[in-house]
């Protein structure tokens, strides 16, 4: 890749990776009977990338079957440049039927449409659906896994490395907790539309229902996402997002001893991010208002609950002087991402008085 290319790709990455320098705090040890040396788990605030908690998120490991999170981040960015549509007829090879042992027994000469493609992947976790796709957007599995490793890195995922597209063992195959986090949330950034593929509970293919292996959306309120994965190597991982009270955790497992451990730990840990998010900005009622004044002109800011200040007469009153034109401004920018009491602060810095 072009280093002016790099450059400029790595920028809207570079904000995300900063909140994921350092953790707060560990995450809750795992079960001891879980593999300590292909142990690792991370907790992010799925809104904004913020660690909550982390053990061993950059230890370098083999991803399993959460590899299919790229191949599918690599398949909506051809959605929406174009390249590709859900309904498209996409052919089968021989090589992607042969294609062992979690499949959707494709074989080769058949088609299959790009969305039955991306449903095998998120429900069965279909390793020939994702050769399917890698073929139909690189030419060659070979040739997409450099693609889809170098867009990886464009995400700031720098500790991770494709050799195929369905997370097959290969010992060229590694990344580690903290680059599928940063995964999971440049999927919610950039693909918010087609993340509900990663919901959906059963997927009918020639007759057949398949269920989604992620058990969390149906254990866990709020699970909406995102996919498991287990080979020999890895242990048993899980990449799983959920949402309460408007607030999003996302989480990361590496090395489960058993699906169900594994699905127990996540758990855990994702209920250990939701205590330890930061408490929001109170929000204002529809009906509270700041009233703000100078000497000579009152004026007030009307609240409403999307923080939408608007100023608004008091009472009759002479037009207003250039201190109180000036502080509508600032006072409705601050207003619309904080909350009353710390607009009136910044209201009495500026040598205003303020009341609710």
């Amino acid at each position: 890749m072009p280093a002016r290319r790099i450059g400029v790709a790595l920028l809207p990455a570079l904000a995300l990776l900063l909140t994921f320098v350092a953790s707060p705090e560990a995450a809750p040890p795992p079960p001891s009977f879980v593999a300590t040396e292909r142990y690792a788990s991370i907790v992010v605030d799925g809104d904004n990338g913020r660690v909550l908690a982390a053990t061993n998120a950059d230890h370098t490991l083999h991803p399993a079957s959460l590899t299919k999170i790229m191949t599918l981040y690599m398949t909506f960015d051809a959605l929406k440049r174009g390249d590709l549509s859900l309904k498209q007829v996409l052919p089968v090879s021989a090589h992607a039927a042969a294609m062992t042992p979690t499949e959707l027994g494709l074989k080769a000469g058949e088609t299959i449409t790009a969305e039955q493609a991306i449903l095998g992947l998120v429900t069965r976790s279909a390793n020939d659906a994702a050769v399917v796709l890698a073929e139909a957007l690189g030419g060659t599995e070979a040739e997409f896994c450099k693609r889809m490793t170098e867009r990886a890195f464009e995400l700031g995922m720098d500790q991770t490395n494709f050799a195929n597209a369905s997370g097959l063992p290969n010992p060229r195959q590694v990344s580690s907790a903290r680059d599928m986090a940063l995964l999971a949330i440049a999927m919610l950034r950039d693909h918010r539309d087609e993340y509900r593929y990663f919901s959906t509970f059963r997927f009918t293919y020639r007759g057949r229902a398949y269920y989604n292996h992620n058990r969390l959306l149906g254990l866990y309120k709020g699970t909406d996402g995102v996919k498991t994965g287990y080979t020999h190597a890895s242990g048993y991982n899980l990449v799983a997002s959920s949402v309460r009270d408007g607030r999003r955790v996302s989480g990361v497992v590496f090395g489960g001893s058993s699906g169900w451990v594994r699905d127990a730990h996540m758990m855990q840990l994702l209920d250990q991010g939701f205590r330890s998010l930061p408490e929001r900005d109170r929000k204002p009622s529809e009906s509270e208002t700041l009233e703000v004044s100078t000497a000579r002109d009152p004026l007030r800011l009307a609240g409403t609950a999307d923080f939408d200040f608007k100023p608004i007469p008091v009472a009759a009153a002479p037009a207003a002087t250039v201190a109180v034109a000036a502080a509508r401004a600032p006072a409705k920018k601050a207003a619309a991402r904080r909350s009353p009491p710390k607009v009136r602060a910044m209201l009495v810095k500026a040598g205003m008085s303020a009341k609710s």
